[in-house]
């Protein structure tokens, strides 16, 4: 009763206030798959702080590589205030129990893609996260807080770079639309399946952990960004965008959903390798954290022995 009675005032449920098993199972969910696509993020832009065309960019990107990791931490300490464990929480990505966000299984081909993901990526995540801030789960919304700031910084940062390139040479104005072809479609499906066959959004509506629908959020995604690539000077790929008056909203063109289940499903152009490298990071950094457990332990023997 509790629980109805807090979500009907639109009030924040706390770790310690008794919730249903249901409500807990789709938060830790959804705040797993949220933290694995940060962590799994990292890889395709950090593909290219090596190769930035200036100690600028490089500085750039890789303050923002370290944003992302810091976002994932964020969010598994959020999901360990629901009682799961950190560690089976990465067992179970890297077994393939848990997902991580579609997106980030694009290769980036060229610096024009940091651009695209900066815009388009985290541009939608903008759209997708700024309504958790509300989310009905305390500790996932104050998180939420500090990581949607930073993801703003993301996206200008994106901007900046596709402007230049647009305002560059042929060669660079082309490598930005070539890059901005590839992500458009990828970046509408980051909101997820239509709303008539999501299996959870409904029932996350219901209990303010999400605010609005996929759909919905797509159409702000939509409205947002085509006056900004106007702005650019780039087109988006889709012949079928133009402005409805009656609607208030921009139609566009249907997206091909079959090209998400099979990312999802684990047979888009670079699962293998980005759960490969995670993996391998993972087994990697042992050692580390047998050492910093082994210390831990030592000093709350000798605290204990004091």
């Amino acid at each position: 009763m509790f629980f109805e009675e807090l979500l009907a005032d639109d009030g924040r449920v706390e770790p310690r206030d008794e919730m249903p098993d249901a409500y807990r199972r789709l938060l830790v969910r959804q705040i797993a798959q949220h933290a694995h696509s940060e962590i799994i993020g990292m890889q395709p832009e950090g593909n290219w702080i090596s190769r930035a065309p200036s100690l600028r960019r490089k500085a750039i990107l890789m303050a923002k590589v370290q944003d992302e990791a810091g976002h994932g931490l964020y969010l598994y300490a959020a999901a360990e205030t629901l009682g799961v464990d950190r560690e089976d929480l990465l067992d179970q990505l890297h077994t393939g129990r848990q997902k991580y966000s579609s997106i980030f299984n694009y290769p980036t081909l060229t610096w024009a893609d940091v651009g695209a993901i900066g815009w388009l990526v985290d541009g939608a995540a903008i759209v997708n996260q700024v309504p958790l801030c509300r989310c009905s789960y305390g500790p996932y919304g104050r998180a939420m807080v500090r990581v949607c700031k930073e993801e703003s910084f993301h996206q200008r940062q994106g901007f900046e770079i596709l402007h230049t390139l647009s305002h560059g040479t042929p060669a660079q104005q082309a490598m930005a639309q070539d890059a901005v072809d590839r992500y458009w479609w990828p970046a509408l499906m980051m909101f997820g399946p239509p709303d008539a066959d999501s299996p959870h959004s409904a029932q996350s509506m219901a209990w303010g952990i999400k605010r609005f629908s996929n759909d919905e959020l797509r159409q702000r995604f939509i409205d947002m960004t085509v006056p900004q690539s106007e702005a650019l000077g780039l087109s988006l790929p889709d012949p079928d965008l133009r402005w409805n008056e009656e609607r208030g909203h921009y139609d566009s063109g249907a997206i091909d959903f079959t090209e998400l289940t099979e990312v999802v499903s684990g047979r888009g152009p670079c699962n293998a390798q980005r759960m490969a490298h995670r993996v391998k990071a993972h087994e990697d950094g042992a050692w580390v954290r047998e050492a910093a457990s082994a210390y831990a332990a030592k000093q709350a023997a000798r605290e204990g022995a004091a």
